[in-house]
This record gives structure tokens, C-alpha cells and sequence, in this order.
């Protein structure tokens, strides 16, 4: 594997963690949102105590993503950002906005109700935002020539590839969210809650799938070359596959609890599901960043700047994962913060 592959493999990793955890983050904003105004419901308190802590160390992710792509590949960092300006600084600016009710709602109760609506909408527009970039790399939608290269917005907002990928991202932050607060609340010892979560990702992960399948199809036309790669990795989407039916039957096996289910069991497959089919993704998008103009030989940077890179992210990563074990066992597995309304 030559250094860029090393490079754009570590990248992707990154963006697969902050896709998982942007996904269940966001999710669990609409969510609270959605089940605030239920009565008798918990699944709003327990989706806000799991949104407490967790979207900080989403944050992290996404700074660790940007960083690698601004020093393992300058040359795509700086065309992508003046290429994609608006949907990046949309971003940016629901990323702000959200940011800062979650931090001004935990120090006043008065911003409670506006942060419910704020991280729930913004939950939405967010993931949609950020999934949407993904059709334009695959070409055909960039004006490349003369002064400046530009987006042809007419041809994005008609293509069907654009609303499939989209309708991939939003179901899928959904039903992870789902997925991750059913287990969260059988953690919490909240059955009632749990049952709710569960019977969500019982008819959201059939819908992922479809979109899944649907996002493809709608590549033959436009991406011709993709699916071509695609093909030559079936494996990898056919082992995605088994993960997916084995973690979606987890979620009727027979438990000690009073209801079905093994959601961590099925947390665990679902992800599996998700890494595999992302990295047979990305491997199929090889070797351009946006096609045909943009390879990752192109937009390297240099050898020396690489292995300096590479000792930076090891020495980050021996400090970072020790402090995620960390947070997990203080948020996710401590029955004084799960339980802390008994």
C-alpha cells in the first residue's frame, strides 16, 4: 500500500468514526425533540442525558477528520473548500448554533425548550448537509474551465442520486440513534423505554436498507465506473449484508429482561454492517477524490510532511483512546449518571 492509500485509509476511518457518532449524536437530538411533548415518555429524558457528554467527543472526531485532510492532502483540502463553500459553511454555522445552546441550556433552564428544537432540527439539516457533498465527487456536477470552477446546482437538485443519498443519510442517523438508545435504555434499567427505541429501529432498518439499494442503482447512470469498482468488491457488501440480517435479528432473540432483544448485540453488527459497506464504498471510489480531475496522487502532500503527520496522529491517538475508554464507562456503563431520576 503506497503512502497516499495509507493516508486517505486513515482519513476514511475518521470519517467513518464521525459518521457513526454523528449519526447516533444527531439522532438523539431528534429524538428529544420528537418525544418531548409525549406524556408519560422518558424516551426524551433518556435521548438528552445520552446527548449531554456525547456531542463534545462527536466534535473531536470531525476536528481529526479536517485536520487530516488539510495535512495529508492540502491540494484537495483547499480545492473542496472553494468548491463546496456554501453547503461547508452551512455547516459550520448549524454547527455554531447548536454548540452554543448546548452549552448555555445546561447553565439556564430557560433555554431547555429552545435547545429541544434547536438540536432537533438541526439534527436533521446537519446529517443531510453533510451527505449530500457526497453525490459531487462522484463527477458530472462541477464546471471545470475557464476562470473558476463552480457547481452546477441545477444538475445536483435534479438528480436522483443526490435525494437517494440523502434519504440514505437521514434513516441511517436515524435508525442508529434508535439503535444505540434502545441499549442505552436497557443500561438505564428502562424497559418502557427501551420498547420505544426498539420498535424504531425495528421499521427504520428496513428502510435503510432499501435507501442502500436505491443509492445505487441511481449510480449506473451517472457513475458508471463506480459501480464497475463496486462490483469488483462484492464481498464487501455481501458480508455488510450478513451483518446487517444478523444484527437486525438480534433484536429478536430472546433476553432475561421483560422484553425481546439483544440491542447490544445488534449495536455491534449494525456497525460492522456500516464499516464494511463504507470502506467497500470508499475502495470503490479509488483513486479519485472528485472525478476525473482529482486523484490522490495529485493532491498528496509531501513524503517528509506525511511521516511527521504519522508520528503526530500515533502519539494523539495513545493519549485520545484511553480518554474515550474513559468517558464510556463514566457515561455509558455508570448507574449513578444512567439512573440519575431513581
Amino acid at each position: 500500500m503506497g503512502e497516499p492509500y495509507i493516508a486517505i485509509t486513515i482519513i476514511w476511518v475518521f470519517l467513518f468514526v464521525y459518521a457513526i457518532a454523528g449519526s447516533i449524536d444527531f439522532g438523539a437530538g431528534f429524538w428529544a425533540m420528537y418525544y418531548d411533548k409525549k406524556q408519560g415518555s422518558k424516551a426524551s429524558v433518556i435521548a438528552n442525558r445520552y446527548l449531554s457528554p456525547s456531542w463534545e467527543v462527536t466534535n473531536v472526531f470531525l476536528v481529526l477528520l479536517v485536520i487530516a485532510l488539510v495535512g495529508f492532502f492540502p491540494g484537495a483540502a483547499s480545492y473542496l473548500g472553494t468548491l463546496m463553500i456554501l453547503p461547508f459553511s452551512l455547516v459550520l454555522f448549524l454547527l455554531t448554533i447548536r454548540g452554543t445552546f448546548m452549552i448555555y441550556a445546561y447553565s439556564s433552564k430557560k433555554y431547555s425548550r429552545m435547545l429541544t428544537i434547536i438540536s432537533g432540527t438541526t439534527g436533521l439539516f446537519i446529517p443531510a448537509l453533510l451527505v449530500a457533498t457526497l453525490p459531487v465527487a462522484i463527477g458530472g456536477f462541477v464546471s471545470i474551465g475557464g476562470e473558476r470552477d463552480y457547481l452546477l446546482f441545477n444538475e445536483i437538485f435534479t438528480s436522483p442520486t443526490l435525494y437517494t443519498h440523502v434519504g440514505f443519510g437521514l434513516s441511517t442517523e436515524l435508525f442508529l440513534s434508535a439503535l444505540l438508545l434502545s441499549d442505552y435504555s436497557r443500561e438505564a434499567q428502562s424497559e418502557e423505554t427501551y420498547r420505544v427505541y426498539r420498535k424504531n429501529a425495528l421499521w427504520l432498518g428496513p428502510v435503510t436498507l432499501l435507501f442502500a439499494i436505491a443509492a445505487t442503482f441511481t449510480l449506473l447512470p451517472e457513475a458508471g465506473w463506480m459501480v464497475e469498482n463496486m462490483v469488483n468488491v462484492w464481498y464487501l457488501f455481501a458480508l455488510s449484508l450478513i451483518a446487517f440480517i444478523i444484527g437486525y435479528i438480534a433484536l429478536f432473540l430472546p433476553s432475561q429482561k421483560e422484553n425481546p432483544g439483544r440491542p447490544r448485540l445488534s449495536v455491534i453488527f449494525i456497525v460492522l454492517q456500516f464499516g464494511l459497506a463504507s470502506f467497500g464504498y470508499g475502495l470503490s471510489h479509488m483513486p479519485y477524490i472528485l472525478y476525473p480531475d482529482l486523484t490522490i496522487q495529485d493532491a498528496f502532500t509531501d513524503p517528509a510532511m506525511f511521516r511527521w503527520l504519522l508520528v503526530g496522529y500515533a502519539a494523539g491517538m495513545a493519549i485520545l483512546i484511553p480518554a474515550f475508554i474513559v468517558f464510556w464507562r463514566l457515561f455509558m456503563k455508570d448507574k449513578r449518571y444512567l439512573q440519575a431520576d431513581k
